[in-house]
């Protein structure tokens, strides 16, 4: 298989890059040059968001395209039009936040979507996803392939969640633990999500799917015990109830990485019907393992992720976290 990456240098793509070389595929990796991908590919370099930014794309064939772009729609819509005539098919990475809020608990591909535009520009991380999708569907049609992912966790991650947790338990002591402890916790590791991605696609797949862990794969207790098992043990998880958390005026998600409390929020985040997926062979890891292989890449890199620069940092404050513990 020729596969060409749009993007293929950190987390994602990444992850897509070395399982496509894994499988002995030829793959072309088309990026702004910030960084280095994965040695064994071919390189294009190029700023899709600059005019004449995809020159490099002008000439070539290949049997798939993975896009994981997460910004304005119109990137997509030019890139899928610019290769519907010299591709096979095309996946594009989008997300399950193109539903509209709130989804209960076991909603699947049909539940109703937000609005979205292949023409627009960047609006909200929603809106551009499924304007994203649009621009795929428009230029590739059965032959666009949309990958509905969850929280993606795993090895290169650069958003700052699993790795805040890592950092926190490897510093030991007393930590916050969210509870109920048998929360369900719904997630992708990245490397399931690029393993299945190129599947699906090299079997034809084409259409929408939701992909993330069944919903009774792993719990908060089990992926923040793996934390502080594999960082060597230090931390004491104190778990702590919703409602002390929600007093103390600290945030779910931003403040606590991964964690929501029950409720609407978590059904609509965590609740998602991935039968079709499984269906189509998705097999998902064990969180422990998730978590585990995470921390061996934080310590090879000096053990400070890199952080995307159009996202915030995660994390709560020490001072903040000793407040909510009444330490």
């Amino acid at each position: 298989m020729r596969l060409l990456i749009l993007g293929g240098t950190e987390f994602v793509g990444r992850a897509i890059t070395e399982d496509a070389l894994h499988r002995g595929w030829e793959v072309t990796v088309f990026h702004r040059g910030n960084h280095a991908p994965p040695p064994g590919t071919a390189a294009l370099h190029g700023d899709r968001t600059a005019p004449g930014g995809l020159t490099a794309l002008a000439e070539g064939e290949w049997d798939l395209v993975v896009d994981t772009w997460s910004g304005a729609p119109t990137a997509v819509r030019d890139s899928a039009r610019l290769l519907s005539g010299r591709a096979g098919r095309y996946a594009y990475v989008s997300s399950r936040s193109v539903y509209t809020y709130p989804a209960p608990a076991g909603l699947a591909e049909d539940a109703p979507v937000v609005d979205g535009s292949p023409d627009a520009g960047s609006t909200a991380y929603a809106q551009d996803k499924r304007g994203g999708e649009l621009a795929a569907l428009d230029a590739f049609g059965d032959r666009a392939l949309l990958v509905r992912a969850g929280l993606i966790l795993g090895p290169y991650e650069n958003v700052g969640r699993l790795p805040w947790w890592l950092d926190r338990a490897a510093r030991g002591g007393p930590m916050v633990a969210p509870g109920p402890r048998d929360l369900p916790l719904q997630y992708i590791d990245v490397r399931d999500l690029a393993h299945w991605t190129l599947d699906a696609a090299a079997a034809g797949l084409g259409g929408p799917y939701d992909l993330a862990s069944p919903p009774d794969h792993a719990t908060t207790a089990g992926f923040l015990e793996a934390c502080a098992a594999v960082t060597g043990g230090g931390a004491e998880l104190r778990w702590t109830d919703p409602e002390r958390i929600a007093e103390a005026g600290v945030e779910a998600w931003t403040e606590l990485p991964c964690w929501l409390p029950p409720g609407e929020l978590h059904a609509h985040m965590f609740g998602s019907d991935v039968t079709k997926a499984l269906a189509a062979g998705l097999e998902c890891r064990p969180v422990e393992e998730t978590v585990a292989d995470t921390w061996a890449w934080l310590r090879s890199i000096g053990g400070t992720a890199p952080l995307r620069p159009d996202r915030s940092s995660k994390g709560l404050a020490p001072e903040r976290e000793a407040a909510l513990l009444g330490l």
